[in-house]
């Protein structure tokens, strides 16, 4: 079964989403991906095993188009999960951060198109119960949903793939300091991105969990420059945004800057698993000036000072 697409313009605040199941004796739980990460669906493979294997849901690889070979996750077994098999599994096959993933589900329903406004943040009991598994929740035909967060599973799996939380950030020497707001819904990687790029001094950072709270910080800044009679590039230099947010996503957000005459001055640039060669004309689309794809974070402070301040 191949992928289906739905086509989207881009900065709607829309995703599509394949829903899809695993079953436990007593109970079908609902689960999503966004289809923007879906190469394709697949039967069941046969796998070969992998040397090193470190977690038991890794069930081995198998070989995929042009030869490649792609590890193969057994997501029920990643979750704690004691499946059933009532049908064929079946294999979502993902591409994200420049790497091709698999993972075994007990079927596959349908896809969905929503609004990132429908995307409900996951509490954080949840997200202890599910070892931070999970992006958001959502409601479909009366099913409740969980999005998943394949980044930080694949991350727990195999951490070389995992943001680099031990990058030194590469920024020239100068004496401005600039004020950036950047936008992610993961506490993780604000936590990171804000230590990074503040420890060499030439970044100071707001920030904000989606892009709902990001579009209200700057309508809030564009208000005190106004007040104050001074353009709002005097109190913040520019935008860094993710792409998957609940509530507002980073396109939609980019959209909302590039549309507005007073900050549509301000440099955008989105860093996200999403930035490839196939989807990247999503970010041209709204107007973004850069995009960074996660998860190495070694030289986005040196980039940000080219969209700065030039390659001079």
């Amino acid at each position: 079964m191949a992928q289906t697409k739905i086509l989207l313009e881009s900065g709607t605040n829309e995703l599509e989403v394949i829903e899809f199941y695993l079953d436990e004796p007593e109970y079908r739980g609902s689960y999503g991906v966004n289809v923007a990460k879906v190469l394709e669906i697949l039967r069941q493979q046969p796998v070969t095993s992998m040397p090193g294997q470190r977690h038991a849901s890794v069930m081995g690889a198998f070989r995929h188009r042009d030869g490649k070979v792609v590890p193969l996750v057994n997501l029920g077994r990643y979750l704690d999960k004691d499946l059933v098999e009532n049908e064929p599994p079946k294999v979502i096959v993902t591409e994200f951060n420049g790497v091709i993933t698999a993972f075994q589900v007990s079927a596959v329903n349908r896809i969905h198109r929503i609004s990132w406004e429908d995307v409900e943040p996951p509490s954080d009991m949840l997200q202890n119960f599910s070892q931070n598994a999970f992006t958001g929740v959502v409601r479909l035909e009366g099913r409740v949903v969980f999005l998943l967060d394949l980044e930080s599973i694949v991350a727990d799996l195999n951490p070389d793939l995992a943001v680099r939380q031990s990058a030194r950030v590469d920024v020239r020497q100068g004496d401005r300091t600039y004020e950036l707001l950047h936008a992610d819904d993961s506490g993780s990687i604000r936590k990171m991105v804000k230590k990074l790029l503040e420890e060499g001094g030439r970044f100071v950072l707001r920030q904000a969990s989606n892009g709902e709270e990001a579009w209200e910080m700057l309508l809030a800044l564009k208000e005190e420059a106004q007040n104050s009679g001074v353009p709002v590039s005097s109190l913040v230099q520019a935008v860094i945004t993710d792409v998957e947010m609940p509530r507002m996503d980073g396109l939609n957000l980019c959209k909302r800057i590039k549309d507005d005459p007073v900050l549509r001055a301000l440099p955008v640039a989105l860093f996200s698993s999403l930035i490839t060669e196939q989807l990247k004309h999503r970010g041209d689309a709204v107007g973004a000036d850069a995009q960074f794809a996660k998860p190495e974070l070694s030289e986005l402070g040196s980039k940000l000072l080219e969209l700065l301040e030039g390659d001079s």
